[in-house]
């Protein structure tokens, strides 16, 4: 069996067929699905998937690409929702720095964060660094409600490595770093701290052979597969939608890459990944 450790079901691309998208990720061999929040109204949303399916579990949280500058109080909804035995993590949570105002060109992100509809470049440096701060202080408090309810947490960080690894190191969390897509020293730098890396199918990429060579080399007890569904479709899918069904194609990369079979990696990356995210029958259901 295998665990799709990070999708979004909820997301608008599978609102038309998702009973037939987890039909074929059991068919596949996915006998477990994460599906991952990004913001309050998400997490709601798969609180209510985990509720219908048996196969699917949730996390509660406030992506950074989520937060505001003038970001209002989110906290007490999101202990409540986090506090519901449901709920297997905090996540996906960190930094993104890849749409800071004065890199992006995707202004619907800009005037969403910044209520603005053009600065100049010295203003876009200020708003840059108050974004920042309120993406770390958002970070830090879904960081102690993890400590506080005793939750793992799924990190996202995008242009952030630096920043992301500070922060996580003043916490006594247990992490995971999603779509990890780093070179080796990176992700021995997560294994020190005690923490997980995941891989997505960036791995089946033609232009990420460091990425494959850091996934062959880590031990194999310290790493867990995962789509990012509907996102990173795997080849030979690329352009397409993901889905859960794919990370079968994640798996077999990484093992064709580590010399071992597709069920030795299967068995491994499943016992990890209960492990880290607490699934037993109680919780997962199935």
């Amino acid at each position: 069996m295998l665990i799709d450790t990070h999708a979004h079901l909820d997301f608008p691309e599978f609102a038309g067929d998702l009973d037939a998208v987890l039909a074929r990720a059991a068919e596949n061999g996915v006998g477990r699905i994460i599906s991952i929040s990004t913001d309050l109204e998400s997490t709601g949303r798969v609180l209510a998937l985990a509720a219908r399916y048996r196969q699917v579990c949730a996390t509660a949280g406030i992506h950074p690409n989520h937060v505001r500058i003038d970001q209002p109080d989110f906290l007490a909804e999101l202990r409540q929702l986090a506090s519901r035995p449901e709920v297997v993590a905090i996540g996906e949570i960190g930094l993104d720095y890849h749409y800071l105002p004065s890199r992006t060109e995707k202004e619907d992100i800009v005037r969403s964060a910044l209520g603005a509809a053009s600065l100049g470049s010295v203003e876009l440096e200020i708003q840059d660094e108050a974004l920042k701060a309120a993406q770390a202080a958002a970070f830090e408090q879904q960081l102690e409600l993890a400590e506080e309810l005793d939750k793992p947490v799924v990190i996202h960080q995008r242009d952030a490595w630096d920043d992301t690894l500070a922060i996580v190191r003043k916490h006594a969390v247990r992490a995971v770093f999603h779509c990890f897509s780093g070179n080796a020293a990176q992700a021995g730098e997560v294994l020190d701290l005690g923490h997980l890396v995941s891989f997505t199918g960036i791995v089946t990429f033609k232009n990420a052979a460091e990425v494959k060579r850091t996934a062959a080399a880590l031990p194999l007890d310290r790493f867990m597969v995962e789509t990012d569904a509907p996102f990173l479709a795997p080849v030979p899918f690329r352009g397409k939608r993901c889905e859960p069904a794919f990370v079968r194609r994640t798996a077999e990369a990484i093992a064709r890459a580590r010399g071992i079979g597709i069920d030795r990696l299967a068995e491994q990356t499943t016992a990890t990944a209960r492990a880290f995210f607490g699934l037993n029958d109680s919780v997962s259901r199935g």
